[in-house]
């Protein structure tokens, strides 16, 4: 699961670049959410009802967890290059940690907090290096891809009671569904202001059903079974996969500097993952 979620998610970010030469950019998540909604469709499995009382947490997660997340990585993608957005990316799991920690109202372990900090170093350095160079990124869209880091790392800390609740498959339709509400008034207007393209259409084809209907029933499967942090193991090589795929099909010059950078910061999302160690401590009472 871990090995397709890198794969998926890895080839997403070419995907958007490929789209977002010929389409305007509302046009990208609306796009991703439509098919990836017909995606899960077609799985009998996914298409069960859910609770009224659940409607506005799901509608939140539609919004935070795609209609935000997905409007703001195209719109990053105009001035940073798909393998800088791909090894930012790699960030995730070291965000999570420190929204998780705020959530469950508990502060991190010494040696988290070392890896928090080493993550963000290498996030520093990709940023620092990708926007002096003048052309591997801009400002602005770091900053847009650190807030749809900031949106995914609330939202998987808010969808984990639904996803209990109704399974994957379920969770991830519904969630799609009110994704695709939020998008479709700057989508439908956008498509006008569009270019056909068979290459395009393919590309965003395969990042709604594959990035947005599989990889995210998947993800969710994942954080399900192994928590909200282990289960974003899969993420630690979608920067390497971003990285090659950049190079390969859109001619991207990868700086050395910003590839450490991405070890860094897989270094550490490799150790925020790794399972806090627990001391029990033997109280049967003394005599």
């Amino acid at each position: 699961m871990s090995v397709a979620i890198a794969l998926i998610w890895g080839a997403s970010f070419l995907f958007i670049a490929i789209a977002i030469d010929f389409v305007a950019t509302p046009v990208v998540p609306m796009a991703r959410v439509f098919f990836g909604s017909l995606a899960l469709l077609v799985i009998p499995s996914a298409r069960k009802h859910i609770d009224r009382c659940d409607y506005r947490r799901v509608a939140f997660l539609g919004l935070i967890w795609m209609a935000i997340p997905f409007t703001l990585y195209p719109m990053a993608e105009r001035s940073v290059s798909s393998a800088v957005t791909g090894m930012l990316n790699g960030g995730l799991p070291v965000v999570t940690v420190v929204v998780t920690a705020v959530f469950v109202r508990q502060r991190p372990s010494a040696k988290r907090i070392l890896a928090v900090l080493i993550g963000f170093l290498g996030i520093a350095v990709i940023s620092l290096t990708s926007i002096s160079d003048g052309a591997s990124a801009s400002l602005h869209g770091i900053i847009y891809l650190l807030i749809a880091l900031l949106c995914y790392a609330i939202a998987v800390n808010v969808a984990q009671p639904i996803q209990a609740k109704y399974g994957s498959l379920t969770t991830m339709l519904w969630i799609e569904a009110f994704a695709l509400l939020w998008t479709l008034p700057f989508g439908v207007p956008a498509l006008w202001r569009s270019e056909f393209n068979f290459g395009a259409l393919c590309a965003l084809i395969a990042l709604g059903a594959l990035g947005t209907g599989l990889a995210f029933v998947v993800y969710g499967t994942l954080l399900n079974r192994a928590g909200t942090v282990r289960g974003m193991v899969g993420t630690f090589f979608t920067p390497v996969v971003a990285t090659i795929l950049g190079a390969l099909f859109r001619d991207e010059e990868i700086h050395l500097t910003a590839i450490i950078g991405m070890l860094i910061v897989i270094y550490g999302a490799i150790l925020t993952s790794r399972p806090e160690r627990v001391t029990f401590v033997d109280a049967t009472p003394t005599r």
